[in-house]
């Protein structure tokens, strides 16, 4: 049932992905103006949902989850790309001493053996990555969006515009936080890249909420990523023939550096899918 005319979907519009960020966009303020002046511009919007990457600092993809296994001392340093190869052969291992209690439901990914071992979990888990569609080798990324600190805040620009379009229209941002649990990566809001608790599942409910809606509009970080991830998994659960209602503001998102061919293979599959593509001054 169509209940919404447009909703607004930002993914990880926060600090550490902008300039003067751990993890900066060099584009991601000039998208951020585009964002903000979309929002206070079209009264059309009636929805928007915001996601933000929630990071703990011993996450599973930042340096000091992982030491070397010759001396244990050593972390990997950010960009460093781990296999499932590395950790069984010791090269990469993870801190024996990180508590992962309750965080890994074995009716969701299970292992061998009647004990929680994190380094057969890791080899695992790693294998499973580079198995996966998108053949990912874990990368070690800065830390960034690390829950209570400024990096984890919506850039000001943007969440000003926030703040008006909620006093404007009397309607609240929908917040959707990801990335809290430290054993798997969330590119996707949607889902987890490895399943691995409940929490982690594919979001069945805020894939509902955008089906309410005649359009959903998409942008924000990064076009390579999360963006990327998060409109695959909505376009994959998406009813055939209804891809138009989709739409990625491609001035409004740009890709992490270094990743600029992730970002447009993504758009190209997004177009032969049939959803649709506009710059923000020409969305409505």
């Amino acid at each position: 049932m169509i209940i919404y005319d447009s909703t607004l979907l930002i993914v990880d519009p926060q600090n550490s992905f902008h300039p003067g960020g751990s993890l900066a966009i060099p584009a991601a303020n000039d998208d951020a103006k585009r964002i903000a002046l979309l929002i206070d511009s079209n009264s059309g919007i009636d929805r928007i949902v915001v996601t933000l990457d929630s990071h703990h600092k011993l996450h599973i993809a930042h340096p000091y989850f992982w030491v070397d296994g010759e001396t244990k001392t050593k972390h990997p340093t950010p960009f460093s790309l781990i296999s499932s190869e590395d950790v069984e052969e010791g090269i990469w291992v993870p801190r024996d001493d990180i508590d992962v209690d309750g965080l890994v439901d074995p009716n969701i990914f299970s292992l061998e053996g009647n004990k929680f071992d994190l380094r057969n979990y890791c080899i695992e888990y790693t294998r499973r990555l580079q198995t996966s569609e998108q053949q990912f080798k874990l990368c070690i990324w800065p830390e960034h969006c690390l829950i209570g600190t400024p990096g984890h805040n919506v850039v000001p620009e943007i969440m000003d515009a926030l703040d008006r379009w909620s006093a404007k229209t009397g309607k609240s941002i929908v917040w959707m936080q990801k990335g809290q649990n430290l054993l798997t990566e969330s590119y996707s809001a949607m889902c987890a890249e490895v399943p691995v608790s409940a929490d982690t599942t594919f979001n069945h409910k805020l894939q509902s909420q955008f089906l309410q809606s005649r359009r959903v509009l998409v942008c924000g970080q990064a076009l390579s990523h999360c963006v990327n991830f998060t409109m695959r998994d909505i376009v994959k659960h998406w009813p055939d023939g209804e891809f138009g209602r989709l739409c990625l503001l491609t001035d409004c998102t740009s890709s992490v550096p270094g990743f600029e061919s992730a970002g447009s293979k993504f758009m190209k599959d997004m177009s032969e899918k049939g959803v649709q593509t506009a710059e923000a001054g020409t969305a409505f």
